[in-house]
């Protein structure tokens, strides 16, 4: 039985057939919020992102950990006719589906929407894929770095002498998994005002496009593409990172307010009615010049110091800290945000927690994520109400994989 009885979305069934990135961390997403998650999984090899590494603890992908918390695991054979029934059967069940196999993929296996739709008309199908399911790339497989690219985000990533250069992180995935559990909590609004179900489409090439906003403007207004402009605001300067004598700062001189105290600060207030300087958009034309005069005085000093006089301002600023450091930061481990659970095999486990809280409260503590098949049987006896010789039946049948079926024959024996 799933631990936590707490969350807005307790109650909601939600049968997850995604793996690697964007549905995992959208049904992550959903598993945080108190949904009940049935992750299936490919009885011999399970999720492609168990074997992502290394770092692995305990033979456990620490990439795998990372995105899958908040679930159970059940190993199904989906190719084979006994594995799409027991899939069909919890589909029946589930108030949400959620896969992100190349468009086709499901019905191939006899589980696309008309199928699920005739055993559970209330259902809300939500597929999500690299390029939708329409248009001439319809067909196309999407992975991260690949959308990264078409959508434009590569060509305004970057120095402005340097190659295109994709984000540090898998944003083309993670933007798409936030914008299916949108389209979940919308479709779950929509079905209990009009008691229907339906189907979700989330493509990764839409919803990376749709972060250019601005530079997507700039282009229908002037017909011209904007170029890679580094870590340069087009509008305000500075507004970038400096270099400290043992780090990295940003700094934020967003009005000509901040500018007079920032040239308090690093002690030049000449700079402050300097005819180049001494409005906004000046600093904005003549950002070059500024830069070469004030990025040697960051130099002088640490970035502690730096970051306490700048914060005494009332200037906006802060570190470039490095991964770790975030996850030791006292403003996350004050807010609850670090977590940790402890793993069958991997022990404690550590994480950062859901993003959203509600009525001031921390975040509910997570279940560990799931050994591959680890809840089979709880899963076909409490969803599905089966019995023991039920499910023998099924392991006969190879619902779960030949090695499962094996190893299940020989545990009891039968015939």
């Amino acid at each position: 039985m799933r631990e936590s009885k707490s969350g807005p979305l307790f109650g909601i069934k939600v049968l997850d057939l995604c793996r690697v990135v964007s549905g995992p961390f959208a049904t992550m997403q959903l598993g945080d919020l108190g949904a009940d998650i049935v992750k299936v999984e490919d009885p011999k090899d399970g999720d492609e992102s168990r074997r992502y590494g290394p770092p692995f603890v305990a033979g456990e992908s620490a990439y795998f950990l990372s995105v899958n918390r908040n679930k159970r695991s059940i190993a199904i054979d989906l190719k084979s006719e006994a594995g799409r029934d027991v899939a069909l059967a919890l589909a029946e069940k589930a108030d949400v589906v959620i896969e992100n196999f190349r468009p086709g993929t499901l019905e191939k296996w006899g589980l696309g929407y008309d199928a699920l739709k005739a055993r559970n008309p209330n259902l809300i199908l939500c597929g999500i894929s690299g390029f939708g399911r329409s248009g001439p790339d319809a067909r196309r497989p999407g992975y991260d770095l690949i959308i990264q690219g078409e959508s434009g985000i590569m060509d305004i990533t970057g120095d402005p002498d340097g190659p295109p250069m994709k984000v540090g992180t898998s944003i083309a995935d993670l933007v798409t998994g936030l914008y299916a559990v949108q389209s979940v909590l919308a479709a779950l609004m929509q079905r209990h005002r009009t008691g229907e179900g339906g189907r979700v489409d989330v493509s990764m090439l839409d919803a990376m496009a749709s972060l250019l906003t601005f530079n997507s403007g700039i282009y229908f207004a002037s017909g011209k593409t904007p170029k890679r402009r580094g870590n340069v605001h087009p509008t305000i300067s500075p507004y970038e990172p400096f270099q400290t004598r043992d780090g990295w700062i940003n700094v934020g001189v967003a009005n000509d307010k901040f500018w007079a105290a920032f040239c308090n600060v690093i002690g030049r207030t000449d700079l402050s009615t300097d005819e180049r300087f001494d409005k906004a958009p000046k600093r904005a034309a003549n950002r070059a010049a500024l830069v070469e005069l004030i990025a040697p005085i960051f130099v002088e000093r640490t970035r502690a110091d730096w970051l306490a006089e700048l914060s005494a301002a009332g200037i906006p600023c802060g570190a470039i800290k490095t991964v770790g450091e975030v996850c030791e930061t006292p403003q996350l481990l004050e807010r609850g945000m670090i977590q940790t659970v402890e793993h069958p095999i991997s022990g404690p486990v550590r994480f950062i927690a859901r993003a959203i809280r509600f009525n001031d409260e921390a975040p509910a503590p997570s279940t560990a994520p799931p050994m591959l098949g680890q809840h089979t049987q709880e899963v076909l006896s409490e969803w599905l109400g089966w019995n023991n010789d039920r499910i023998e039946k099924s392991i006969v049948d190879g619902a779960f994989g030949a090695t499962y079926a094996g190893k299940r024959v020989a545990e009891r024996g039968v015939p």
